[in-house]
């Protein structure tokens, strides 16, 4: 059986603005089964944003945890971050979704996996995903030379799909001020 293929989560905090993008694509082995997926939301109140890559449903399930989170923990998006961890860590069912996200607030950028990872990137900058490394590498060398962190972002994203196969340029983006 195939594999589905195809995310690129980049997530570009820089002063007081936080931004995530999200490409639309999803393939199928060699076919590109939908262009104009939307893998980038606002959560809970929207006071936090949220992308994912991997499996759309268990991503789903995952952002409904979060929010749920978000609503015990009063907002507090570190705190929700690591509890969600530790229930997707050790909870049998969740244990076997299969999905990573990039969510922030306007304090906070972070990374969760299924690992029990709760990671605050270092610089300010986060990818995830098929492409994630073209743009995290892209959005690192332009970051000196780019003071809005959403056009940082929408760069790094369209030279991540100029150079990965299943990257494409119909970006979803969020952002997050403080």
């Amino acid at each position: 059986m195939e594999h589905y293929h195809g995310t690129t989560i980049l997530g570009v905090k820089k002063g007081d603005r936080t931004v995530i993008a999200g490409d639309g694509q999803v393939s199928l082995g060699n076919t590109v089964i939908k262009p104009n997926a939307k893998k980038v939301r606002r959560l809970g109140d929207g006071s936090v944003i949220g992308g994912f890559a991997g499996a759309t449903a268990d991503a789903f399930t995952l952002f409904e945890r979060l929010e749920k989170k978000l609503e015990a923990h009063r907002g507090q998006l570190l705190r929700a971050a690591v509890e969600l961890a530790k229930d997707w860590r050790t909870d049998k069912y969740l244990r076997n979704l299969e999905a990573m996200m990039i969510v922030a607030d306007k304090d906070t950028l972070l990374i969760l996996t299924g690992n029990g990872d709760v990671l605050e990137p270092d610089g300010g900058i986060a990818a995830i995903g098929s492409g994630g490394n073209y743009a995290l590498a892209a959005a690192r060398a332009l970051t000196e030379y780019e003071g809005d962190p959403e056009k940082l972002a929408r760069r790094a994203m369209a030279i991540a799909a100029e150079v990965c196969v299943f990257t494409n340029g119909q970006l979803t983006v969020e952002t997050i001020e403080g």
